[in-house]
């Protein structure tokens, strides 16, 4: 196979993992308005999550994590599993999926503060520049108005939150990613994700179509979105993955518009087009990630 074969290849299984991610917001508001709780439908993506890459794990027989990392994949599955799907299922029920997408996708940002301030990376002005326009388009997006989404204090701050829980995986995947494959790491993270809000939930009658909900949230964009992810990353360069994946918001908007009819005003698009603008100036400079970099759980 040729390089530029291997390239296009490459593009189109990151292209089609981002897809995938891109449908995880409007199927989530689905299961929502199915009658179930948003933390009850991160517990079931969790769960249905970990049973697929047990067996990914076990087919490929990398199920062992030293004795000595036990405890920060335990922390991991507390705070970045536990806090990413909780957070995202809030986002999508207090604001919609399209605002949430958007929101989630500021996650490089703050990566790039989390490193300075707990890793002593310094902070170029490409990643000031990255910062503003990040946080103009998320102040724009406040400020602007549209139809089926409701751009609420909580709809801001549950997605925002999400934003930095996912930047917790990149941080954690400068050591962890490295040493082992996402499914290790998965089938130990998603089911101690799971245990950390399990307290919390209310489970509730579920319909069919909230079963096919939450199957598709486990299997979609959980579990298939690594596969072809991983599978891109083996045949292109992960700043590379990292640009073309910034195609999840726009599919979670177009999913977002014909499924609910969400639309941001004109100049909420405009906005969100400059978080993105942000993302893309971001992963665009030099690398912050490994050839392993994390995937969405």
């Amino acid at each position: 196979m040729t390089q530029g074969r291997n390239r296009l290849i490459g593009t189109l299984f990151v292209a089609i993992a981002a897809t995938l991610w891109g449908l995880m917001g409007p199927v989530t508001r689905t299961a929502l308005a199915a009658g179930l709780h948003p933390l009850e439908v991160a517990l079931w993506r969790a769960l249905i999550g970990a049973a697929l890459f047990a067996m990914h794990a076990a087919v490929t027989r990398k199920v062992h994590i030293d004795r000595g990392d036990r405890l920060m994949v335990a922390a991991f599955g507390v705070v970045g599993v536990a806090g990413l799907l909780a957070s995202y299922s809030q986002a999508v029920d207090a604001g919609g999926a399209a605002l949430a997408a958007i929101l989630l996708y500021t996650a490089p940002v703050w990566v790039a503060l989390l490193s300075a301030a707990l890793l002593g990376e310094r902070i170029t002005r490409r990643v000031v520049l990255a910062l503003a326009l990040a946080t103009a388009g998320v102040a724009g997006i406040a400020l602007s108005g549209g139809g089926g989404i409701r751009i609420t204090p909580a709809a801001l701050g549950w997605g925002l939150l999400s934003s930095v829980a996912y930047a917790m995986y990149y941080l954690f995947g400068k050591r962890y990613f490295e040493r082992y494959t996402t499914a290790t790491l998965f089938i130990y993270a998603l089911p101690i994700g799971a245990l950390t809000f399990l307290p919390f939930v209310d489970f509730r009658p579920k319909s069919g179509t909230a079963w096919a909900a939450l199957v598709f949230l486990g299997v979609v964009p959980t579990y298939l979105s690594y596969v072809f992810y991983s599978a891109g990353l083996k045949r292109i360069e992960a700043t590379r993955a990292a640009t073309v994946a910034t195609v999840e918001p726009v599919v979670a908007a177009i999913g977002a518009y014909f499924l609910w009819n969400e639309r941001l005003s004109p100049v909420g698009y405009a906005c969100a087009a400059v978080v993105l603008l942000g993302v893309l100036l971001m992963v665009a400079g030099p690398s912050r990630t490994t050839q392993d970099e994390p995937p969405h759980p």
